[in-house]
């Protein structure tokens, strides 16, 4: 039996069981999400607190950091105004850009103007979209869970989508390849999705057989 190590979150402290939890849950996605405060000026961060969760209805999840002293960030404040947001979803070519939206600039700064990103309007929200992104999820708040002192859960709703072109064919089938999207691992890691390998489920009768599918 292989050994192993055992952690009692009730006795670790946050940064420890934030340590534990981000080098376990791997990868994660990205969520570069764009939004604008109530005068419409526009700010962008990305979090790898991220997964959809539902589709009928469409639902995507964020989790979002408090500042350290405990007022909201840019991000959860402007879905708070405009009850609005749109999630990027961050393509290798495109990953430094994402970097530079993580700075902590002092407010006023532009973070999509630092990174050299042009915006588009949004179709069916107030919150702009990245040209450059292969793929936007325009996103309608649906709720705030309150978990703590130290996080917020979003529950965005989605009502409009862009993805390039090339990257989705009529049966709405999205090639991994053209989408190339990049995760978090731990610390200050990230993992491409280039990797990839198909592996049909199977149903009670074919288990039973003993006819199980390999990776292809």
């Amino acid at each position: 039996m292989t050994e192993t190590r055992d952690f009692d979150f009730a006795s670790l402290t946050p940064r420890e069981r934030y340590k534990l939890l981000i080098g376990t849950v791997v990868p994660r996605p990205i969520a570069w999400v764009v939004t604008v405060d109530g005068a419409g000026r526009p700010n962008a961060a990305p979090y790898s607190f991220f997964n959809c969760l539902s589709a009928d209805p469409a639902i995507v999840a964020l989790g979002i950091e408090f500042r350290a002293d405990g007022s909201p960030k840019d991000t959860g404040r402007n879905i708070r105004e405009t009850g609005c947001f749109t999630v990027h979803i961050v393509s290798d070519a495109l990953l430094e850009a994402m970097n530079v939206c993580a700075v902590p600039f002092p407010p006023g700064v532009d973070e999509l103007e630092r990174a050299g990103l042009a915006l588009l309007p949004g179709t069916a929200v107030a919150s702009p979209r990245i040209a450059a992104a292969p793929a936007a999820l325009e996103c309608r708040l649906h709720s705030f869970l309150e978990i703590g002192a130290s996080r917020e859960i979003v529950l965005g709703e989605v009502v409009h989508a862009h993805l390039h072109a090339g990257i989705v064919n009529d049966s709405l089938h999205v090639d991994p390849a053209g989408l190339d999207a990049v995760g978090r691992m731990g610390g200050h890691a990230y993992a491409r999705t280039r990797d990839h390998f198909d592996l049909p489920t199977m149903d009670a009768a074919r288990f039973e057989s003993g006819d199980w599918p390999r990776r292809t």
